[in-house]
């Protein structure tokens, strides 16, 4: 349920910053720069495998990389794993 929930913040992060993007007085050209930050790999991930949970700390690896998750926040998704 742990893992779900995650996902769920994730998606919900995923969905706010790429509209947080589109706002503004140009419009945005395309999402390359957030693509590289985000990657791609947590498409189809459920959280029900270990499988799964890589591909979500992939994730949260280029989230906390890309400045877009504090640090405070990236210790916060590394605790689940000890």
């Amino acid at each position: 349920m742990k893992q779900a929930t995650r996902l769920m913040a994730l998606a919900a992060l995923m969905i706010g910053a790429s509209t947080a993007a589109g706002c503004g007085t140009s419009a945005p050209v395309d999402a390359t720069g957030l693509r590289r930050v985000v990657g791609t790999d947590l498409i189809g991930a459920r959280g029900a495998t270990a499988a799964d949970q890589r591909k979500i700390d992939r994730t949260a690896v280029g989230l906390c990389a890309g400045g877009v998750w504090s640090k405070d926040e990236c210790e916060r998704h590394g605790e689940g794993a000890r």
